[in-house]
């Protein structure tokens, strides 16, 4: 388990970009067969990837749960949400099989002891982007099948930022302790995610960035409004974005991105939206 500790705005100011990195960039999340996991202390979210390849991989494999969690198991504290990319697989949840068709969202509630992933083509492994929460209760587990996922057409062709957002983990689609999750998709010819920017002072947010081409990046906005940094993302890399710093990002291409919050309320609007004219 990677631990990330909590940055502060101030610091983050005088910040290089190895740095940057360093505190707020995560990479390699689907090398076959391994299991990545970053634990952010802030708002204890962990963010892991998992590619099983010649074999099925166990959300707790490999790991301390007692050392790194302090329970007996992963969730017995814990919610998990999960999206796929890459080959179709499997989610078994104590017994229960769930088929994950492309870009299928799971919910799995707190409580559950055994999480089991596999791919059904080893040559095309399914790939598992995960995100987990504390909670304080047990939801039932659902199965999201992206068709199923509350659209939300936004932005325009004008401003470059049309986009449509699925929202999966959402109080209108299901009830989760304070896990919210979806991904987002940019029309063709469109490049902003999201402009003008905001904050999030009562959430943090992850955001993972993929359908970039090899030579694709997006420039991923950071930092306080006054003081804006950013941090060049890859296809299949991920950031931490912490309350005090801007949402925002633009591509060389159109893309999609998994957003994932956590923090003090589940309301998707809940933003402080910045003034164009105060960005620096």
């Amino acid at each position: 388990m990677d631990i990330r500790q909590p940055a502060n705005s101030k610091d983050a100011k005088h910040y290089t970009t190895d740095r940057l990195l360093e505190e707020f960039h995560i990479s390699g999340l689907f090398a076959p067969d391994q299991i990545k996991r970053v634990y952010s202390h802030i708002d204890r979210i962990i963010t892991m990837g998992f590619c099983p390849s010649q074999k099925a991989q166990e959300l707790g494999e490999n790991l301390d749960i007692n050392a790194n969690l302090g329970t007996s198991y992963f969730l017995e504290r814990r919610e998990l949400g999960v999206i796929k990319v890459g080959g179709s697989g499997t989610i078994t949840v104590d017994g229960e099989v769930f088929k994950m068709g492309k870009e299928d969202g799971l919910y799995v509630g707190q409580g559950i002891k055994e999480v089991v992933f596999a791919s059904d083509d080893a040559s095309n492994p399914a790939k598992f982007y995960t995100l987990s929460a504390p909670a304080h209760c047990n939801y039932p587990n659902k199965h999201i099948e992206i068709a199923k996922a509350k659209q939300v057409p936004a932005g325009e062709d004008a401003m470059a930022n049309k986009r449509v957002i699925y929202q999966f983990l959402h109080p209108e689609v299901l009830e989760t302790c304070q896990l919210s999750m979806g991904l987002t998709k940019l029309a063709e010819g469109n490049v902003w995610n999201t402009m003008p920017s905001h904050t999030h002072e009562r959430r943090m947010e992850v955001y993972f960035y993929y359908n970039l081409s090899d030579d694709g990046v997006v420039f991923h906005m950071m930092g306080e409004p006054t003081e804006t940094r950013h941090i060049i993302m890859r296809n299949e890399e991920a950031v931490i974005s912490p309350s005090w710093s801007i949402h925002s990002g633009v591509g060389t291409q159109a893309y999609t991105f998994i957003w994932g919050m956590v923090g003090e309320n589940k309301t998707f609007t809940d933003m402080d939206h910045i003034p164009m004219k105060k960005l620096r």
